[in-house]
């Protein structure tokens, strides 16, 4: 049902070195770059997530309860992208751990522009 969720940055650059590297385990990949804006995903016919400098060129702003959410397919993977994260410069808003007993797993980062991501698991 998702084709794409769009997060605004600030320097393209920088946000796709970042999301390179924090999807690459996960088998995304940048798919397409025009400029002001780039996709990554496993391939075209599947969910992406794309960043992008603001189309009406004002400021980037993350939007308050706005949030990306990711499942990398177990806990151990929710906490690697978590530190892989943090390791690439993401702040801390939440670290990995369940949340709701034998049904959410989850750890909370912000991107380098404070863009909302959550790695999860449910079970």
């Amino acid at each position: 049902m998702i084709g794409y969720v769009t997060l605004g940055v600030t320097d393209m650059a920088r946000a796709k070195n970042f999301y390179s590297d924090l999807l690459a385990d996960l088998g995304a990949s940048l798919l397409v770059d025009m400029d002001r804006i780039a996709f990554f995903g496993e391939d075209m016919s599947r969910p992406m997530l794309a960043v992008c400098i603001p189309y009406d060129e004002q400021a980037q702003n993350p939007g308050n309860g706005n949030m990306v959410a990711l499942n990398p397919g177990s806990k151990e993977a929710c906490d690697a992208l978590y530190h892989r994260a943090i390791q690439l410069g993401a702040t801390c808003e939440g670290e990995p751990g369940q949340r709701i007993p034998d049904m959410f797993y989850g750890a909370y980062v912000r991107d380098l522009d404070g863009n909302k991501i959550c790695f999860f698991q449910f079970g």
